[in-house]
Order: structure tokens, then sequence, then C-alpha cells
């Protein structure tokens, strides 16, 4: 193989993926055979069975027991809005990590106390093992679900305060930043970092996505005078959102 030449199942897969994306094989429509792969591209099995991984890699086809693989139905992606910490028209945990006003959605909760892992500890400037709040969210939009969240404040800071539980007590289901304000903390800033990598098994279950398929995470930390009070990894299927960035000119 020359240097730029592609390998010969990365070809098939490039020309199989054409053909779905310009519609000659539209969803549910029966992927081409292995046997007929190999007969119509004159390549080995191997390449052929490659060819057909790739495409399961990338979502744009599926397997179905007894039946064959299959193209897959493809989701216009939809856009979830970032613009900050303040969110407008309500504070409820929705709406601080989607901040389309015209979206409505619904969410699901759980918190514990937990150990602050290395990684953690190191994200709200305290030591590992120290106490923190672990709350994990399933957010939905019309039903569908729309992302997962998995959010870690220090006991230090919300211990023994009528905000310790994030969905509980009198400020239960507020924003971050209304919650710590109800305990004089004031946020005062907030940083993002959006990444992506393949989704874990538990994830895209609760996500409804495909073994294999991309997720983006955005690590999102709320600072009080410099000080992190709360960090939080939102886990957003990539095939069906885009995270959409509004900032102020300043």
């Amino acid at each position: 193989m020359t240097f730029g030449e592609q390998p010969a199942y990365l070809r098939v897969a490039g020309d199989l993926r054409k053909k779905i994306v310009d519609g000659l094989l539209p969803p549910h429509t029966r992927l081409p055979s292995q046997a007929r792969i190999r007969e119509e591209y004159g390549v080995s099995d191997t390449v052929a069975l490659e060819a057909r991984k790739v495409l399961m890699a990338e979502g744009l086809v599926e397997g179905r027991s007894g039946s064959g693989t299959y193209v897959r139905e493809r989701p216009v992606p939809r856009s979830v809005a970032r613009s900050g910490f303040r969110p407008d028209g309500g504070a409820t945990p929705f709406r601080q990590e989607q901040a389309d006003a015209a979206a409505r959605g619904t969410w699901e909760s759980s918190s514990e106390q937990t150990v602050a892992s290395g990684a953690i500890a190191e994200r709200l400037g305290i030591r590992p093992g120290d106490r923190v709040m672990c709350t994990k969210y399933l957010f939905r939009e019309s039903g569908e679900p729309l992302m997962l969240s998995t959010s870690w404040e220090p006991i230090a800071v919300t211990g023994r305060t009528p905000v310790m539980l994030p969905e509980e007590g009198p400020l239960g289901g507020m924003g971050v930043v209304e919650r710590m304000a109800a305990i004089d903390v004031i946020v005062d800033n907030v940083t993002e970092e959006v990444g992506a990598r393949p989704g874990l098994a538990e994830e895209l279950l609760a996500l409804g996505g495909v073994p294999g398929h991309v997720v983006l995470v955005v690590q999102r930390t709320f600072y009080a005078s410099g000080r992190p009070v709360e960090t939080a990894d939102l886990v957003i299927p990539a095939d069906r959102y885009r995270v959409s960035y509004h900032l102020p000119v300043r």
C-alpha cells in the first residue's frame, strides 16, 4: 500500500457511507450482504466484514437479530443551548442546563454523600477523600432523554445548611446559583470545557444510544470568589444534539 492509499475496507466503507448519505440506501434499507459486498467490490470476506463493522461503529447501520444489517434512521440534530450560569425564565436544573427558553423538560435525580476521587477533588480544590454531595440527573425533553449530569458539591460548603440536598428543602429543584446565594455564597463565575468520547454502556442505555456511539461531555464548574463550589459532568448524545453557546460580548 503506497503512502496516502486507504486500506480496502475503508474504501468500501466510504462508498457505502456515501450511498447512505446520498439516499441511495435510505433508512430501514437492508445493507448489502457480506457476499454481495465481496462480489460487487471484488474484495475478500474479511474486507467486507470490516467495512460493515466500520459503518456499524459510526452508527450508520444497525444489526437486527436474525434479519440482517439495516440503515439507521438519521436524526436531525437539535440544540442544547448554553448561555452561562444565569438562565432566563426560571432557575431550575433543567433551565440551568438547557438555556433555550422554548425548550420544556423534566428531570429525575438522586443524591448521596460520598468521598471525592482525586480528579473531583482537584476540580473542587479539596483533598481526595473529602466528603461531597453527589447528585445524578437524567434530563428529558418531550419525554426523550436529553442529557445526563453528575454533580459534586463540597460538604464543607453546603453541609448542615438547608441546601445540602439539591432536590430537597426550601430551595429544592432550584439552580446552583440560587441555592448558593441562600447560604451567602455568591457565584460569580463559571467555566465549561467540552470534549467527546465513546459513551459508556450505562450512559448509552439511559440515553437510548447504540453501543459505540460518541457522547459530548461538558465539564462545568461554578466558582464563588475563585473558590469552586460545584462541578459537574454533562453527557449529551452527539448523534442527536449539538451544544450551542450564546455568550454576551463585553
